[in-house]
């Protein structure tokens, strides 16, 4: 079991940035596997971006080229790094935590933290 703390969401105007960070402890296994994913009312949870523990990154198609992934293995850190930000980038993001042999559903979940783009 792991611990997820999310911190740096808000309200911004469009054409903003953001930079979201999370915090994971507890059972942490070497190879594996952190990301962020977004939730608007209604809608199912979906991928913005994901970084494995050797670096390899995948992003959303809508946020490519604007929102970056990074991450930290010595402080069990990962951050979303989101320029250009866009009314329909709104959702609550959730940090997400899982070995790389399972599903991001199988994963560990951060508490959510709002991110409002204002037009």
């Amino acid at each position: 079991q792991v611990q997820l703390v999310e911190s740096g969401g808000g309200l911004v105007q469009a054409g903003g940035s953001l930079r979201l960070s999370c915090v994971v402890s507890g059972n942490i296994v070497s190879r594996n596997v952190m990301g962020w994913y977004r939730q608007v009312p209604g809608k199912q949870r979906e991928l913005v971006a994901t970084i494995t523990s050797g670096g390899t990154t995948t992003y959303a198609d809508s946020v490519k080229d604007r929102f970056t992934v990074s991450r930290d293995n010595s402080k069990n850190t990962v951050d979303l790094q989101m320029n250009s930000l866009r009314p329909e980038d709104t959702a609550v993001y959730y940090c997400n935590f899982r070995p790389q042999s399972t599903s991001w559903r199988e994963g560990d979940w951060g508490q959510g933290t709002q991110v409002t783009v204002s037009s």
